[in-house]
């Protein structure tokens, strides 16, 4: 299989708001050939993002909260229902063409997603996996990582372009820090985790986006390519 060129960033911290459309610019450019397909990888500060299902109900903040607490909220075009992202979480947006050669509908590529992350918490010895009803990966009974995605028809060509993607919890005590103010992704039965909170060890957020791409690459056929070099405490 042919591997195409996928050009990676990491940016520490991004507003979400400046992040969707960045989102939306390089979907437009690469339809129009002006760009190769990327894979932007960073954090937002405290956010709620409410996708397609629209349940206003699982937000279990007032305004008087939210601004309080310091959490912007923000209604957006991908699948989904509510989910938090913060500081201590991967965040990936795969920004990628989907032909019809690549044999991947909108479940297949939300697997293969899935499966980048099983994959990776399996080489640090942590059995993870799916659950048949939802979206996303669980260790046990709690969710590890959310997805939520795009599918953008292409203009220029027969295809579409993937936007938002996944949100990965890192550091210990993530879900105590926004997944309290709602029900996350509207599910009431089961809880949240990060890496650190089932491993016991330390980690950092930029330490994870390196050591994840040769997962990303392992799954989807890219050669991958940092913009520029990333700077990680060890």
């Amino acid at each position: 299989m042919d591997r195409r060129p996928l050009e990676v960033t990491y940016t520490p911290m991004q507003d979400y708001g400046e992040a969707w459309n960045r989102q939306k610019e390089w979907v437009r450019r690469l339809d129009a050939g002006e760009q190769a397909e990327s894979l932007l990888l960073l954090q937002h500060p405290p956010t709620y993002t409410i996708g397609s299902q629209r349940h206003p109900e699982h937000l279990l903040l007032s305004p008087e909260q939210l601004e309080e607490q310091g959490i912007s909220v923000f209604q957006i075009d991908r699948g989904g229902d509510i989910t938090y992202h913060g500081p201590g979480q991967l965040v990936g947006y795969p920004i990628l063409f989907l032909g019809r050669d690549d044999g991947l509908d909108l479940h297949g590529y939300l697997r293969s997603l899935e499966q980048v992350i099983i994959n990776y918490l399996a080489s640090l010895g942590i059995t993870a996996g799916r659950k048949p009803e939802y979206t996303g990966v669980w260790v046990g009974s709690e969710k590890i990582c959310a997805i939520g995605v795009k599918f953008n028809r292409c203009r220029k060509r027969k295809g579409f372009i993937t936007s938002h993607g996944f949100a990965f919890n890192i550091t210990s005590g993530i879900q105590h820090q926004g997944f309290e103010g709602i029900v996350p992704c509207g599910i009431q039965e089961y809880g949240v985790t990060s890496l650190e909170d089932i491993t016991g060890r330390a980690f950092t957020v930029e330490r994870v986006a390196e050591q994840l791409l040769p997962f990303f690459t392992e799954v989807f056929p890219y050669e991958a390519e940092w913009t520029m070099p990333l700077r990680h405490s060890s």
